[in-house]
């Protein structure tokens, strides 16, 4: 079951990936990645040969987090579901560093902070 792009065979919706983005969750934290404030970036490419490309930066709690490649290769297969995306690009990177002022309202009340 692939979630829908925009129902009509035209272009993907970002909210699309962002929601399939709201699936993938650090194994340590019971908190989804977007609400963890750990997504940067995401933007959708139109690829002129056809297609549309997905590209995300996302960064992690820790630099040292070892579950990084399997959260961002999680990321990646959960945009790759969605109807109309071809190619997925998801990068970490540490620039801004994450801290906790990321972290969604949602978030923070899964997390007990507020």
């Amino acid at each position: 079951d692939k979630p829908a792009s925009s129902g009509t065979g035209g272009p993907v919706d970002e909210k699309a990936v962002w929601e399939q983005l709201k699936q993938c969750y650090d194994p340590e934290i019971p908190v989804n990645i977007v609400d963890l404030g750990l997504v940067y970036d995401c933007s959708l490419v139109q690829k002129p040969e056809g297609g549309t490309k997905v590209e995300v930066k996302m960064t992690l709690t820790a630099p040292g987090c070892g579950m990084g490649p399997a959260i961002a290769n999680d990321a990646q297969s959960k945009i790759l579901s969605i109807d109309g995306i071809d190619e997925a690009d998801v990068q970490l990177v540490w620039d801004p560093p994450w801290n906790q002022n990321m972290i969604s309202e949602a978030g923070r009340m899964k997390l007990g902070m507020i």
